[in-house]
């Protein structure tokens, strides 16, 4: 074993320049959240078997997954790695990622991403441990580490680095979801600009776009850099989700449904549960405006079975539960809560961050939509209401999490609480006045306050909205 060191210039023990390079190329993919990642471990670790920055890089892609599976292979695997190795012969730095990766693997994603940010202030040209850091904040919903990780790291980085633009892609993520809109948008663009593949950073534009209500650019934007995301990433799927989101904004349901059918899911899909909760988080915003979905629904509700078995992160079995519903499966739906119910009421060890999560957010949400399929919509009303402002704890961003949000709002105009819609719509419309579902919906209230002319104007200006985003 010698040091050497890697692309941004952290020392490393490893065999051989073979090895090093290998790993070096899966952190470029990494950031570029692309497949190859995993071949490219493969290739280091085939170098160099011993190589613990290749160990413990590939138990954390067993994490960023959130499947449950993965990560039970990669725990396995690093114990392996473990029993055979001196981990006091590794470099401080080293042995720092052994141990977050250790953390990340029991369930601890909080311990874990908080040893990773330690690591990242004495290291801050370490990628590998800010990329994964800053997808636990995002796993975890912690909008000010999601932005502030990256942030604290970026002055260690030269302008002419290749990957400082990969950063600004992250940062501009994290400047987003804490509402810093035109400083996310600034950044973004510079990191697309700077490489077209930056899918992450096409994702950041998306995302701030659709926080205000902007959708006639966003499509316009993603449009213009198609040949960037669309193809060759993990984050194609979920751009596309973004892409739906905005036609569903101009009031194109058909397009959406194509794009379902072609890209979202489909018998060719992997069934992978990243790319399935957006499928899913697509079809549940539909049936909120009454758009029967059933035989896709029972198809997404099939591919979710094998992955419900255990409790593993609560932000997939809410969109499990939206599945079943939306297939008609119930029972099934049902049993899933109760299966958490269960999970909670037993578990003991409290490191685990999906325990906190399934028990604060996670089974009030999964009870909610149960109650709100059923047509109980008080129930549904009395679990959100609690837990309204810090649906983030259980991951996500504002975009996903806006499904809850809206269940909520059409909740409380289904059940008659018209002064909390009022007051739900009054926020919604504050912080999005370009968003014509916020116009639409404020129009239902006013016609049930038997209010006409105001809901006149309502739609009015949702209808002047939509026009905006059509051909001249």
């Amino acid at each position: 074993m010698s040091v050497r060191a890697d692309a941004h210039g952290n020392a490393t023990t490893v065999a051989g320049v073979e090895a090093l390079e290998a790993y070096d190329r899966a952190v470029d993919d990494l950031l570029h959240f692309r497949a190859a990642v995993a071949t490219s471990l493969d290739a280091a670790l085939e170098a160099d078997p011993g190589f613990a920055m290749g160990q413990v890089a590939q138990s954390y892609l067993g994490v960023l997954g959130t499947e449950p599976d993965d990560a039970a292979a990669a725990r396995a695997s690093l114990r392996t790695y473990l029993s055979s190795t001196t981990t006091s012969s590794l470099l401080p730095r080293e042995r720092a990622h052994v141990a977050a990766a250790q953390a990340l693997l029991a369930g601890d994603l909080t311990g874990g991403g908080t040893v990773l940010r330690e690591l990242t202030r004495e290291h801050p040209r370490d990628a590998l441990a800010l990329a994964v850091g800053h997808q636990i904040d995002f796993f975890t919903g912690d909008a000010v580490a999601l932005r502030d990780r990256v942030g604290a790291a970026l002055t260690a980085w030269s302008d002419d680095d290749p990957h400082r633009s990969l950063l600004l892609g992250m940062y501009a993520f994290g400047l987003e979801e804490s509402g810093l809109y035109s400083r996310s948008q600034d950044v973004a663009l510079e990191a697309v600009e700077r490489d077209e593949r930056d899918v992450w950073g096409v994702h950041a534009v998306a995302h701030t776009l659709e926080m205000q209500g902007r959708f006639v650019e966003g499509l316009g934007y993603l449009d213009g850099h198609a040949a960037g995301w669309q193809t060759g990433n993990f984050l194609s799927v979920h751009n596309w989700w973004h892409y739906c989101l905005y036609l569903l904004e101009s009031g194109d349901v058909l397009r959406p449904l194509e794009i379902y059918d072609a890209v979202l899911h489909n018998a060719q899909s992997a069934n992978v549960a990243m790319e399935m909760l957006d499928a899913a988080a697509l079809l549940w915003r539909m049936l909120l405006e009454g758009e029967d979905q059933t035989a896709r629904w029972s198809v997404l509700a099939d591919a979710w079975d094998a992955k419900m078995v255990e409790p593993y992160y609560a932000f997939n079995d809410m969109h499990a539960v939206m599945s079943y519903l939306g297939a008609g499966r119930m029972a099934d739906a049902e049993r899933l809560v109760d299966a958490r119910a269960a999970y909670v009421a037993e578990a003991t060890d409290e490191s685990v961050t999906n325990l906190t999560m399934t028990r604060e957010v996670g089974l009030p949400v999964a009870r909610a939509l149960v109650a709100f399929a059923q047509g109980r919509y008080e129930s549904t009303v009395a679990e959100l209401m609690p837990i309204r402002y810090s649906l983030n704890r259980f991951g996500g961003s504002h975009a996903q999490r806006d499904a809850v949000q809206r269940t909520l709002v059409e909740a409380a105009l289904r059940s008659g609480q018209h002064d909390l819609a009022r007051s739900l719509l009054s926020e919604r419309l504050g912080i999005n006045p370009c968003s014509p579902y916020n116009w639409l919906k404020q129009a239902e209230l006013f016609d049930r306050l038997g209010e006409a002319a105001a809901a006149a104007g309502a739609r009015s200006q949702a209808s002047t909205l939509r026009r905006s985003s059509q051909p001249s």
